[in-house]
């Protein structure tokens, strides 16, 4: 049965989404997936109140998108959000300094997977379409902009964002002061706290929507990480977790748990974190079991963290520059 589930104001266009979003890069892609598991997950958010569902083409070459069509299908009484990502042209994450729109985003191509997205998804317009990887040097190239004015005038798309690369919380500033983007999504956590510096301001001032992503650092913060971790082959987390930073991670969060208060867990504490700023307008983490589900659901059912806790977790911040193994 449906439960109420706190909402927030989607910045400047006024949508009421869950608190709790639903990533789904993990549905179409990681290791260990059960696509049976992954419909009980889904409806088990559904009924939670989940209502922002972010997705990519990207994930599985449109697989994730297709999942999360058949999931808004099956639900017409419910208003579910639904996000994707036009991939780079050159398919290469995140991009680079002095890749030009031409290489990632030139128009044809943001029209070309728009309409792909819509199909995998089988629905007839997106409620955000976001750019996959970005850089602020292309902010006031006028051709995509105009590619994105023109899907959303035609009712393709109802919103525009970009989603940032991996510890460039700075690389969107100039983009968002164009006043073509809605949303903006970024990794958010309790090692990755550089959104607070600049970007969170900004995006409040000007009424922008924050997506937090990756609160669990890719698993480290859910704290079943150890240093004899191993994942398959394919599976991202073999690369991100790889030699160079298996070690500092697990040594970090063995630091962290020692801040932590008795009576909550590593990963409560880490979603909790993730919502605790007033600039985010949702989490995405991903949920592949009934029981991520249901424990995240009851995370975020707690509010924010307490100053003092807030406080202590300040110290565990972790600035990291990108890396081969980054992505």
């Amino acid at each position: 049965m449906f439960r109420p589930m706190q909402t927030r104001t989607f910045g400047r266009l006024g949508w009421p989404v869950s608190t709790l979003g639903y990533g789904m890069w993990g549905l179409a892609s990681w290791s260990g997936t059960e696509r049976d598991e992954v419909d009980r997950a889904l409806e088990a958010a559904v009924a939670a109140g989940v209502t922002f569902f972010d997705t990519a083409w990207g994930y599985g070459r449109g697989a994730s998108e297709q999942i999360l069509g058949q999931l808004v299908r099956a639900h017409p009484e419910r208003r579910l959000f639904t996000a994707s990502k036009i991939p780079p042209k050159n398919l290469t994450w995140p991009s680079q300094r002095g890749f030009s729109l031409d290489d990632c985003f030139p128009p044809d191509h943001i029209r070309e997977y728009t309409e792909k997205s819509l199909e995998a998804l089988g629905l007839p317009a997106l409620d955000l379409m976001q750019f996959h990887v970005w850089e602020d040097a292309w902010a006031r190239d006028e051709r995509w902009q105009r590619a994105m004015d023109d899907l959303r005038r035609e009712g393709l798309i109802r919103a525009v964002g970009v989603s940032v690369n991996r510890w460039e919380p700075w690389n969107c500033l100039e983009t968002l002061r164009t006043g073509m983007v809605d949303a903006v999504q970024v990794i958010y956590n309790i090692f990755d706290q550089a959104p607070e510096d600049e970007l969170f301001g900004v995006c409040q001032t000007l009424g922008v929507a924050v997506i937090a992503r990756v609160p669990f650092d890719e698993g480290s913060l859910a704290g079943q990480l150890t240093a004899d971790s191993t994942f398959p082959e394919g599976d991202f987390r073999r690369i991100y977790f790889g030699p160079e930073n298996l070690g500092p991670t697990v040594q970090r969060v063995d630091a962290l748990r020692g801040a932590l208060p008795t009576d909550v867990t590593l990963p409560e504490v880490a979603l909790r974190f993730s919502v605790s700023h007033p600039a985010v307008a949702t989490v995405i983490p991903g949920m592949r079991r009934v029981a991520h589900v249901r424990a995240n659901a009851a995370a975020v059912a707690r509010g924010a963290l307490p100053s003092p806790v807030i406080g202590a977790l300040r110290t565990h911040r972790w600035d990291r520059s990108i890396a081969s193994w980054s992505l």
